[in-house]
This record gives structure tokens, C-alpha cells and sequence, in this order.
């Protein structure tokens, strides 16, 4: 692992608050390795055997069920995944692939646990950092089940748009079909929806959204707090 690597995983969240002893330990035990675009890195069923950390790169996390696929979450710099099931130590409920060339850190899972039941501050992180991920699910979760297609783009895009605000543009993270997929929809109804979403003031080139009337788009996706985030 490059010395480089350590500040940035010690600020996140997770790590932040723990002794520095038990860090370094934990690092001790951690290892880099650089992936190729579409590698699959874990496979949903088997053994949690490592956290993963997002240091370059991007990767999704993906489920598949009776012939179908479904894309669950996209990770990118700096992000973790799948802590439930390391800390819990049971089988991955996802699996996960590269999207791009990426480098990402393998702490071992029973260093994980091991860590957990000795650090109380990390403990606490855990804790946190696990009921963020279940309450961004559910809120995933309602969103598909109480927003009409129109209504979860329009979602999408105000909720990135105010990351890049004051900006009226930005580019969208990943390919559409990946996009469509995270919505619940077929990406024939997400490229019908955006071209829908052209009289409510939005324009998509390629990867480039351009929004004009940021008013009427807000108006059909109304966000809320409770179905968008954040906490407080």
C-alpha cells in the first residue's frame, strides 16, 4: 500500500475516531491492488472476506436474480463496501465489478471484527456508518415504489445538480443503462423520460446535463427530505 493511501482512509468516517494504534494495526493487515475496467471483485453469496475501499476508480455494486441484473449503488473515491456483511460475517447480498480502472484497499474482515470489539469509537463509527447505508436504502426504496419514472429522474438529476450548484450542469457519473437500472427502469423508458423532462427545462448531450429551469424541475421531482436526504 502507498503511504499516500493511509490519510485519506483515516479521514473517513469509519476510521476517523479510532485509536491510532488500532489504525495502524488494521493497516497492517490491508493490502492495494489495481483492477482493470469489468472485473468482478466480489460475488454475491460468498464469504465476506474483505472490506473494500475505493481509493481510483469507480465500482458498482450489482445483484442478480432468475436472469435479471439490477445495479444497486455506484462507489467512487473515497468509499467503502460491503461492511454489513464483514462485520456481521455472512455472505455478500451484492456483487461488485469495476466500472473503470481502479485501486482499492482489502482490509482482511476478521481484523475488522476484531478491531470493532476492542475500539469503542470505532465501534460508534460502525454503527453510524451502517445505519447511513440503511437509511439510504430505504430511502432508495420508497423513491421506487412512491415516485412515478418522471418523478425518480427528476430525483436524480435535482440531487446532483445541487452538488455541482451553483452550476446549471454537470455530467452524469456513470453510462445510462447503469443509471436506468438504479431507477427500476429499462433504459428505453429513462432516454422517453429525458426527453419528457426537455419541457420542464432540462437538456441532455451525450453525458452532459444542462439544466435551464431548475423551478419546474424541482416541481416534478418535489424533493423531500425524507425520500432524498440528507440528514441532518
Amino acid at each position: 500500500m502507498r503511504p499516500s493511501d493511509l490519510p485519506e482512509i483515516r479521514h473517513l468516517p469509519l476510521f476517523s475516531e479510532m485509536l491510532q494504534a488500532n489504525f495502524e494495526q488494521l493497516m497492517q493487515g490491508a493490502y492495494a491492488q489495481n483492477f482493470p475496467a469489468g472485473v468482478e471483485l466480489i460475488h454475491q453469496g460468498d464469504p465476506a472476506d474483505f472490506l473494500h475501499i475505493v481509493v481510483e476508480g469507480a465500482v458498482e455494486l450489482f445483484a442478480e436474480w432468475g436472469g435479471q441484473s439490477c445495479t444497486m449503488a455506484l462507489v467512487q473515491p473515497v468509499g467503502t463496501f460491503i461492511l454489513a456483511a464483514c462485520i456481521k460475517d455472512a455472505p455478500y447480498l451484492m456483487s461488485a465489478r469495476t466500472l473503470e480502472k481502479s485501486r482499492i484497499i482489502l482490509i482482511p474482515a476478521p481484523d475488522l471484527r476484531a478491531v470493532f470489539r476492542r475500539d469503542p469509537e470505532f465501534a460508534v463509527s460502525t454503527i453510524n456508518e451502517l445505519a447511513g447505508c440503511y437509511r439510504a436504502v430505504v430511502r432508495h426504496a420508497k423513491g421506487l415504489k412512491l415516485r412515478s419514472s418522471r418523478e425518480r429522474v427528476a430525483a436524480y438529476l435535482v440531487k446532483h445538480l445541487r452538488r455541482v450548484a451553483p452550476r446549471q450542469c454537470f455530467d452524469l457519473p456513470v453510462e445510462k443503462r447503469l443509471i436506468a437500472s438504479y431507477l427500476g427502469m429499462t433504459p428505453e423508458n429513462l432516454s422517453r423520460t429525458l426527453r419528457l423532462l426537455e419541457a420542464d427545462g432540462v437538456t441532455v448531450l451525450g453525458t452532459r446535463v444542462t439544466v435551464t429551469d431548475y423551478a419546474r424541475l424541482a416541481a416534478v421531482a418535489q424533493p423531500d427530505p425524507l425520500l432524498d436526504g440528507p440528514d441532518p
